[in-house]
């Protein structure tokens, strides 16, 4: 025991001193992303990131010790700096928080920085609440779902992406950002990374960090019309890489990949044994050809889905997952832990909601994205036609725009807009929802187009 006693005093000693460099290495991060704020420069450096993970590895070969565990050990580092470095970063919700403190104050404000529609959800849910209060769904219940709704899900799923999906295959969520949220925090590990190809809404990478999961960026540009080179998320793929999560159509920039391209990820997913993540709750809003992660029939393959989009039940709170049955088994022990079950009256609305034609929310988007590309382009902002979702994203050009600045300085303008900041390193961007009435959205534009002008 004294020679245990010993080896343990030292192995104390070591952590005692590991503690306190973890402490000044975080205070250096902090200075670091302060500098960041200062000069204009996004929080993560891949590159430099890369670096230091190569040298780790070749430092791991000369120690003979287990890459992985240092790799991991890695990125629990590289985490912690991201989030002393993102205290107080502007998203799109920022500008919306103080969109609706000003609006308390009475000042009226145009809403073009959430993907929000402004039209009703089907009249059908209105009657629906009422008959879920009749017909007695007010109880706790299953956490993966009322059954009948699961069915329903599956056959619409069926029906809508071609696939055989049966109700084990579903998990109803509070949203389709809890089913990513469950889903990471379920199926990855501390230390274990997840691809995530930008811009990019910002959940994917806050439930990642979260989770103390890694988040490797693949970033795309305006230039190459937003499409990730295979080779790049060849690159960046080592046994770490647990997950790749696609959004198609995207969000901010409405881009549908080419087929031939997304043909290409999955088999290296495949090839990889990586979970494959797919958001597409945009699925409705595609004005091209789309295709569905559901159409590869690989069985590491989540998809979530929304009623928030398309039928515009935001306030619902009501999305679900799409999986094979042993990771809806694994998730919905995870949901129930967290919440139990989904409202039951809701999930009843949202039953009956699958009733209702909503084509007509589609064309609606549509004609209201002519509008904000035709005063776009009038305005000379970059910015490629989207391929569907609800948004367009726009590069301005002006000497040292800063996004950010920007949109917080529109909200006195009485017009709130997304600063591509949130999205990654887009710092010259904003994205622009198409979710108010043709003639809202051209008094936002007048706005836009007006302080543009004026900051010339």
């Amino acid at each position: 025991m004294a020679e245990i006693n010993e080896l343990r005093s030292k192995m104390d000693e070591i952590t005692i001193d590991m503690i306190k460099m973890l402490k000044a290495r975080t205070d250096i991060a902090k200075e670091i992303g302060e500098i960041k704020k200062n000069i204009g420069k996004g929080i993560t450096d891949e590159s430099r990131e890369d670096n230091l993970r190569t040298k780790i590895i070749s430092l791991c070969n000369e120690l003979d010790f287990d890459e992985t565990i240092a790799t991991k050990f890695l990125n629990f580092l590289l985490n912690e700096s991201i989030k002393v470095q993102s205290n107080n970063k502007q998203t799109h919700l920022s500008i919306f928080l103080k969109a609706k403190s000003m609006e308390q104050e009475g000042k009226k404000i145009i809403h073009m920085e959430v993907g929000e529609p402004d039209f009703l959800p089907p009249t059908i849910t209105k009657q629906a609440l009422g008959e879920a209060y009749d017909k007695g769904f007010l109880k706790y219940g299953q956490a993966k779902g009322i059954p009948q709704f699961r069915e329903a899900l599956s056959q619409h799923v069926s029906k809508i992406f071609k696939a055989k999906v049966t109700q084990d295959n579903i998990m109803v969520t509070p949203g389709a950002r809890f089913g990513i949220f469950t889903a990471i925090n379920t199926l990855l590990n501390p230390g274990d990374e997840l691809i995530v190809i930008e811009p990019a809404w910002p959940a994917y990478k806050d439930c990642a960090l979260h989770a103390g999961v890694k988040v490797r960026t693949i970033n795309t540009t305006f230039e190459d019309k937003w499409e990730p080179s295979i080779q790049q998320i060849e690159q960046t793929i080592n046994p770490n890489t647990k997950m790749i999560a696609l959004n198609y159509p995207n969000n901010p920039t409405g881009k549908i990949l080419p087929e031939k391209l997304q043909d290409e990820i999955v088999n290296l997913a495949i090839k990889n044994n990586l979970f494959i993540l797919s958001d597409e709750i945009y699925s409705q809003y595609s004005f091209v050809n789309w295709k569905s992660i559901l159409d590869y029939n690989y069985d590491k393959t989540i998809v979530t889905q929304s009623f928030s989009k398309s039928h515009a039940m935001t306030g619902f709170r009501i999305g679900y997952v799409i999986a094979n049955p042993q990771i809806i088994d694994k998730m919905s022990k995870f949901e129930a832990l967290c919440l139990t079950n989904v409202s039951e009256p809701i999930q009843y609305a949202a039953m009956k909601a699958l009733e209702a034609d909503t084509l007509d929310n589609t064309n609606t988007i549509q004609r209201r994205l002519e509008v904000l590309i035709k005063k776009a382009n009038e305005m000379n902002l970059d910015f490629i036609v989207p391929d569907g979702a609800m948004y367009l994203f726009a590069r301005v050009n002006q000497e040292g725009f800063d996004g950010v600045k920007f949109a917080t300085a529109l909200l006195d303008q009485g017009l709130a807009v997304a600063p591509g900041e949130g999205f990654g390193d887009y710092k010259k961007f904003i994205r622009l929802s198409a979710c108010q009435e043709e003639r809202v959205l051209s008094d936002g534009m007048n706005i836009l187009s007006g302080f543009l002008r004026d900051k010339q």
